[in-house]
């Protein structure tokens, strides 16, 4: 719930001194900034920043100090577990204007950009170079967002995660410092890895105003192939395998039945409506070829039916395109519904044994819940669609989600490969690391003594200032 107290006048007056016309206590914009894709009832703040540099941030964070007013970082809105929602009132400051990007070094395979560039833009920006950023969570997330969630996607299997592709942050922090958590050079032994800190601290340490990204070479072929199955648990049992004969596949998406039914009616394709696998592979023409092969011979071994295959770019581009849209396609699957999304990663080994078991939780339910994942590097997504304001649906999908997260904890898995705690998973987060919790609290305690910084998100700090 909202605790926000009537907002400060001078605090207001500072603001818009500040920042002018590029601040607002409009209800439209506060309420557009107060939900983001999550279950979680609506916060919007008491106003909202809107800088464009890492200065600005920096006197921003000073008078809001001064005032003792929380600051939500803000970046596309598309988060899953309430991370943007201002729980404690506040001040949003949404970084989208600061959308500058700063560098390319194309020797050095990198690039600095401002923390509201998003990563569709990013790419553009460089295609012209031969190279890419590959990370990919689907929505065209801001690069400042991703770091802060530690985002993941479709690519994270063959590319990583955003923790192995931040070389470098600059952070506005609680006490208004300016710092850069590391120099741009591909390892480093100096000190403690700072960068890794800020990287999905869900903007609960500090506010993030520039990353420094790797970049990549645009492959010289690229294939892509859709496979179906009579059950899950054979798909994913091919990609394990994929994966265990050192094939190195780039992309690897699993989706269950329902989801493939949500994507015919919602994009007007003609998938089989089967279990169903997204493959697709990079690197000459020749290790493409081959990898393509040798995964298709797996697949076969497990069932696979139907390899269709999509080589030319605009074909490939419609075959991820409609695997973005899954989460969308799947909340037409039951009218007027909302999501809570929820994902679980766990050990490759124990991956299909985890949908398996997960899959027949879903047969049970009594409403919609597709499922889909990065299954490549061990992670899948629930859409549980429930009811607005129906506490029964709440109810179930809540006991649905706790009874994944204890199923995946019993693997020695994580609560969430890429959604993040944010407002939902604080209690599961707790299940999952114990008194881990209590050091992270310590660092809070250390960067952000008032608990300033997004409160309320990812560990609970019941002794911190009276915005606890």
């Amino acid at each position: 719930m909202n605790q926000a107290r009537e907002p400060n006048t001078t605090l207001l007056e500072q603001l818009r001194g500040l920042l002018g016309e590029r601040f607002t206590t409009s209800s439209g914009v506060r309420e557009h900034h107060g939900k983001d894709e999550s279950y979680h009832p609506y916060a919007p703040p008491d106003a909202v920043a809107f800088p464009n540099s890492t200065d600005e941030v920096r006197e921003l964070v000073d008078i809001c100090r001064r005032h003792r007013t929380p600051m939500i970082p803000f970046g596309a809105g598309t988060s899953l577990e309430g991370h943007v929602l201002a729980v404690r009132g506040g001040v949003c400051v949404d970084l989208s204007q600061m959308n500058r990007i700063v560098q390319v070094r194309e020797a050095d395979l990198d690039a600095t950009v401002q923390a509201g560039v998003t990563r569709k833009q990013l790419n553009e920006h460089i295609r012209h170079s031969g190279l890419m950023f590959p990370i990919d969570p689907g929505a065209d997330a801001t690069l400042g967002g991703m770091a802060s969630t530690r985002a993941s996607g479709t690519n994270a299997v063959r590319y990583g995660t955003m923790r192995e592709n931040v070389l470098s942050l600059t952070v506005v922090m609680a006490d208004g410092r300016v710092i850069k958590t590391s120099r741009r050079s591909r390892k480093s032994a100096a000190g403690y890895d700072l960068t890794r800190l800020f990287v999905g601290a869900e903007g609960t340490l500090g506010i993030i105003t520039e990353v420094t990204v790797r970049l990549y070479a645009i492959p010289e072929a690229v294939s892509a192939a859709v496979c179906s199955f009579s059950d899950i648990g054979n798909a994913v049992s091919t990609v394990i395998q994929t994966l265990q004969s050192g094939i190195p596949i780039a992309r690897s998406e699993a989706l269950c039945a329902t989801t493939m039914r949500a994507l015919n009616a919602y994009n007007k394709t003609r998938y089989r409506e089967q279990p169903t696998l997204f493959l697709e592979f990079h690197g000459s023409h020749s290790s493409v070829e081959e990898q393509a092969r040798l995964v298709q011979e797996i697949a076969r071994e497990h069932g696979g039916m139907d390899f269709e295959w999509a080589t030319r770019a605009e074909d490939r581009t419609r075959l991820w395109n409609a695997r973005h849209q899954a989460y969308f396609a799947c909340l037409q699957l039951r009218s007027g519904t909302r999501s809570v999304s929820t994902d679980v990663c766990v050990p490759i080994s124990r991956l299909a044994e985890c949908i398996v078991e997960t899959s027949r939780d879903i047969g049970k339910a009594s409403m919609p819940i597709p499922l889909f994942g990065h299954v490549g590097d061990g992670n899948f997504h629930c859409v549980i669609l429930v009811r607005p304001g129906n506490e029964e649906d709440l109810a179930e999908a809540k006991t649905f989600n706790e009874r994944l997260v204890d199923r995946a904890l019993d693997m020695e898995g994580t609560c969430t490969g890429e959604h993040g705690i944010g407002l939902g998973k604080i209690g599961s987060l707790q299940k999952e690391l114990g008194e881990a919790v209590e050091l992270m609290r310590d660092i809070k305690r250390a960067f952000d003594p008032e608990n300033l910084m997004n409160p309320g998100k990812v560990v609970v700090m019941q002794d911190l200032g009276s915005w606890s």
